[in-house]
């Protein structure tokens, strides 16, 4: 199919943790809510049924933001930054913990109502996906809105669409509009809709890109479409100078792929407080096992075993080491991950305080190939 007759929309919820609390917490909607905290900044239910909510000018701690409402972002409250800044920016919103298990459940509802409707999809994330309406060309706008009141149906909750002839300017579309857009692109918006904004606003084009970009005086993608490829090339090579001459034009090859083996499964947690191997290692040796026997429930759920077992470890300073180990035979199991993962963590220095542990399993092989799985000993671990 030829790309002028490709019609790819990228579908993103809108503000999605932070809308799936407000269907628990109605009585939030239009104000400044943040997502983000940890157990103790769960509201408190009141012996006359309100609820007493954790304010942000009240949080001590290193965590950060998971997502925000729009009410909060008008105030500069945005994903990944420090809930203590966020905090100077809006002492008054709302804190909120996050409930993973909420946004799962939630985002395979809103995946499953979509592909009711247009099964091509490309999973991107637990809040967005591309999918591939080409065959819907001459009515592509009737089924966009289909899918938009699908996935209210299904969920309560709103999403923006961008409909594009490719993956990327989907995905910039998407954003044009929102909360609850619906914004269709063809090749002959490119410059009045495309070309204006920032160069920031193109998957792939990331801060440091931008600020080299910027210094040479191209900040807009028109700038960038209009750039000597020279120039381009002197400062960012040849293949990504290349690849941002395209995507100025508005040219993105890419197809929407509708299934892709996973390279690893991981689990990771970051410590309330920082951690010491000896002087808290009971607690440090629970998380340990939990994040083991949470990987194996992963492995198994996704129906793979895998043989590269490493460990992630991130100290206080911010300064993060991994390490890993290859098995003879894969495997699922919690109790062997463990032990390997615990040989890993041999091999690295716990002197220092840690803020951040993870497991990770690799070399995955779907779960039906293997005829045995290994059984190993245990030994003492450095957690143990």
């Amino acid at each position: 199919m030829q790309s002028d007759r490709r019609r790819i929309a990228h579908i993103d919820m809108d503000a999605f943790y932070a809308s799936v609390e407000l269907l628990r917490y109605p009585e939030l909607r239009g104000q400044p809510v943040v997502i983000g905290g940890g157990s103790a900044t769960r509201p408190v239910e009141l012996p006359d049924g309100t609820r007493q909510y954790f304010r942000m000018r009240d949080y001590a701690g290193r965590g950060v933001v998971t997502t925000s409402t729009y009410e909060a972002r008008a105030l500069g409250v945005f994903s990944a930054m420090g809930i203590m800044k966020a905090a100077q920016l809006a002492p008054d919103a709302i804190l909120l913990p996050t409930d993973f298990e909420a946004y799962r459940k939630y985002s395979r509802m809103f995946k499953e109502a979509v592909a009711g409707i247009a099964p091509q999809i490309e999973d991107r994330g637990i809040d967005e996906i591309y999918v591939d309406l080409s065959a819907w060309h001459d009515d592509v706008e009737d089924v966009a809105r289909r899918i938009k009141e699908a996935v209210h149906a299904a969920t309560s909750l709103t999403c923006s669409i961008g409909v594009a002839p490719n993956k990327m300017l989907a995905k910039i579309s998407s954003e044009l509009d929102k909360p609850n857009g619906l914004t269709i692109l063809t090749r002959d918006d490119i410059e009045r809709r495309i070309w204006p904004l920032a160069v920031r606003k193109i998957n792939g084009i990331g801060p440091k890109a931008a600020e080299k970009l910027a210094a040479l005086g191209i900040e807009t993608v028109a700038d960038l479409a209009q750039a000597q490829p020279e120039l381009l090339r002197a400062h960012f090579g040849r293949s990504y100078s290349e690849w941002l001459g395209r995507v100025a034009q508005g040219i993105d090859e890419r197809p929407v792929q509708t299934y892709s083996e996973p390279k690893s499964i991981s689990r990771e947690t970051t410590f309330e407080r920082d951690l010491h191997a000896r002087a808290d290692r009971a607690r440090l040796s629970e998380i340990f096992t939990a994040l083991c026997v949470r990987l194996a429930d992963d492995l198994k759920r996704k129906g793979y075993v895998g043989r590269t077992i490493g460990i992630k470890l991130k100290y206080a300073d911010f300064r993060g080491v991994t390490r890993d180990v290859t098995l003879p035979e894969p495997t699922g199991d919690a109790a062997v991950i463990r032990q390997a993962a615990g040989e890993c963590l041999k091999r690295v220095p716990l002197d220092k305080k840690l803020r951040l542990l993870g497991v990770r399993v690799g070399t995955l092989t779907h779960k039906d190939e293997l005829a045995t799985a290994p059984v190993a000993a245990q030994a003492e671990l450095p957690f143990s």
